[in-house]
């Protein structure tokens, strides 16, 4: 397979970007500035990274108009040089589709509906009342269970598991192991043990969202779990049952939304967070890494809690004073009461 191959100028005017140099120069690939040959494209975001952009062998670089004057090699201008570059970094990894039909080793339930465009690749199973639509791929070893929608021109990597009534919007990506539409974490204590709440929701995938490795999102127990359009979830990401998550909300790896939280629009969820059930946070917060939301969030804005790393010895000093804080709160209490006239 031929690697793909641009002139400078194509791409300039492929996506509209002011051009400063030789618009002959050809790319063969991209890579950070620091290690890119001269037949490469690089670009910059930081001021940390100047160094690089002044000592870089690349072919060409993006940059905003204030960084054009840095450096030897030519420029692509952009207002957003990281936005520019995955739309060109995209171009190097052309996606080839398997062949339209079902794969031979497959198996599909009589009443599937399966549109003469999808791919089904190698071992997938598509079960009863489930239906695929026109350009989606199921790679290889696909289930879906009964009573799903694959929205077209989605796309399932191995090992994906729509166990049932999950519905993919358009152009959705799961990446391999992710797990949709699993029982929801639903128990009652009776009599002295557990008794099992039967989760009869779904789960609803919005247009252009995309589910990383390993992740699991929980059917509702009787309402939906949503994801909105263009959410965006890291690897080992777990949402439970009845979560709402608003569009373009993007959540990092080994976070936790337990069941029945309301996540809004434009939000951002650091790696490792864990955010407790039945509260809501408004749009466009920030939660940083490793913190733990207990209460709900009512006003934008970037939210933290943790203590940072520090020396062992440190640390164990700090953990006995933090036990002592509340008879230190009430030592203080007492004696301004007593001050007072």
């Amino acid at each position: 397979m031929t690697s793909p191959s641009w002139l400078l100028g194509e791409l300039a005017q492929r996506f509209a970007l002011p051009l400063h140099g030789d618009p002959s120069i050809r790319i063969n690939g991209v890579a950070p500035l620091a290690r890119a040959r001269a037949d490469e494209l690089g670009f910059l975001t930081s001021k940390r990274h100047l160094s690089a952009l002044e000592s870089s062998q690349a072919g060409a670089a993006i940059v905003t108009e204030a960084h054009l004057g840095t450096g030897h090699s030519a420029k692509l201008v952009a207002h957003d040089p990281m936005a520019a570059f995955a739309r060109i970094a995209a171009l190097f990894e052309p996606h080839h589709p398997g062949p339209r039909g079902v794969h031979p080793s497959a198996v599909i339930a009589a009443d599937a509906s399966i549109h003469p465009d999808a791919v089904i690749g190698p071992f997938c199973v598509v079960e009863s009342g489930s239906r695929i639509d026109a350009g989606a791929e199921l790679v290889s070893q696909v289930h879906v269970g009964p009573d799903c929608v694959v929205g077209a021109h989605c796309r399932l990597l191995p090992r994906v598991t729509l166990v049932t009534r999950v519905r993919l919007g358009q152009r959705v990506l799961i990446h391999p192991g992710a797990v949709l539409g699993s029982d929801g974490f639903g128990l009652a204590f009776d009599q002295g043990a557990w008794l099992k709440v039967p989760q009869l929701g779904g789960v609803v995938i919005g247009d252009d969202c995309e589910i990383g490795s390993n992740s699991t999102i929980d059917r509702g127990a009787l309402d939906d779990t949503v994801l909105e359009q263009d959410v965006r979830l890291d690897n080992l990401v777990h949402i439970a049952h009845n979560v709402h998550i608003g569009a373009h909300t993007a959540i990092a790896g080994c976070a936790a939304v337990a069941g029945s939280a309301h996540i809004g629009r434009y939000c951002l969820i650091g790696g490792a967070a864990g955010i407790l059930g039945h509260i809501e946070i408004t749009d466009r917060v920030t939660i940083t890494a490793m913190s733990l939301v207990s209460h709900s969030i009512r006003e934008p804005g970037e939210y933290s809690s943790g203590t940072p790393l520090e020396q062992n010895r440190r640390w164990r000093r700090n953990a006995v004073r933090i036990k002592q804080l509340d008879e230190l709160a009430r030592r203080v209490a007492r004696l301004e009461t007593e001050s007072k006239p």
